[in-house]
């Protein structure tokens, strides 16, 4: 169900929800702007992952103006309903709240980076648990904003899946006590909180959340199963400046024929030095178009009835001619042909990333 791809990435909306935070505390956009994946072509496609170290980075400039206590609250109130994609309405849409923490926890990935991240649920008779897991490399006060926020977040969801508030028996968490911790006591609606906790969590009665969700519908949850699926296996996770890279120049490649000095600009930089960049990659303007144009071509053949003339023109050739001979180097073989062997587009795909690498 989760790539390894994805792992060290977590989702653009979270990486939102983090610079929305920082504007409202005030940080200069120079603060934090030029991170990677904070470009807004990428902060604003939610088929973009965002690097962890850049959520890191966020969260450790927005702790150092406000206390943890107060970021925890302010993160949860910014997370309105649907911020979050696909996963708010996993724990919103189930039969019940309870359901929905479950599906919430199967699909964690979705927005979170399950390589430092977990959201654990515990069931216990007539308790439950659920737990979230830091192990992000993080000052300590950013970590405890996040770990006060997650909880805040659950929090908030199972209550908006139940049609009411619903008030914990308990929180624990991973923190020492603060000298004052109102926020928290009106985050969670609740003064029962433990500090110094081995791991964070927040317990409620098994009954509040095993009640039917009010607006449920019938095979819902199903259909956000698969939908989470597909978001994370339509997902681009930018990883480094590569990936960036090659983000941008689909992007142009999309939009008509792209040009070095279009995709340079688009990444603020001179087209020497995204070549030069390029050549520290070990791979060329030329290989990269060429890659991004067999991967359009792929998908063309298996999924249209365009014919050959058309998706040349679509692919930025000058005729069908061009686009055989390329067909003929990627595959030993003609479009026409390739269309009829039915060959999968994700193999064409796995068979450009073998030629990057």
């Amino acid at each position: 169900m989760v790539s390894h791809a994805h792992q060290g990435t977590t989702s653009s909306a979270l990486a939102r929800l983090s610079v929305n935070v920082a504007r409202l505390l005030g940080i200069p956009p120079h603060a934090y702007a030029h991170l990677l994946g904070l470009a807004p072509e990428h902060l604003d496609d939610d088929s973009c992952r965002t690097p962890t170290a850049t959520s890191i980075r966020v969260a450790e400039l927005t702790t150092v103006h406000a206390p943890w206590t107060e970021m925890s609250m302010l993160l949860a109130r910014q997370s309105s309903i649907g911020s979050l994609g696909v996963w708010d309405y996993l724990i919103t849409s189930a039969p019940t709240p309870l359901e929905g923490i479950r599906d919430a926890a199967a699909y964690f990935a979705t927005v979170a980076d399950t390589g430092t991240d977990n959201l654990r649920v515990t069931e216990d008779g007539e308790q439950v648990t659920i737990s979230h897991v830091n192990e992000a490399d993080l000052t300590y006060e950013a970590a405890c904003a996040i770990r006060g926020y997650a909880l805040g977040l659950y929090q908030r969801r199972l209550g908006e899946a139940a049609g009411r508030r619903i008030i914990p028996l308990r929180v624990s968490l991973a923190a020492k006590a603060p000298r004052r911790h109102d926020a928290l006591t009106e985050l969670y609606g609740t003064r029962a909180i433990a500090f110094e906790a081995p791991s964070s969590s927040i317990t409620f009665l098994t009954a509040d959340l095993d009640s039917p969700t009010p607006h449920a519908q019938p095979g819902l949850s199903s259909v956000l199963r698969r939908h989470a699926e597909q978001t994370l296996a339509t997902a681009v996770p930018l990883h480094d400046w590569l990936d960036l890279f090659r983000t941008a120049l689909a992007s142009a490649h999309a939009e008509g024929a792209p040009t070095l000095s279009v995709v340079a600009r688009r990444l603020a930089v001179s087209p020497r030095t995204l070549q030069r960049r390029l050549d520290e990659h070990g791979t060329t303007w030329s290989d990269e178009v060429d890659a991004v144009r067999r991967t359009h071509v792929a998908r063309l053949l298996h999924s249209t009835d365009l014919g050959i003339d058309s998706i040349a023109a679509k692919s930025g050739y000058a005729d069908a001619r061009a686009l055989r001979r390329a067909v003929r180097r990627w595959y030993g073989t003609t479009p026409a042909a390739l269309r009829r062997t039915g060959h999968p587009v994700g193999d064409a795909t796995g068979l450009l990333d073998a030629t990057r690498t």
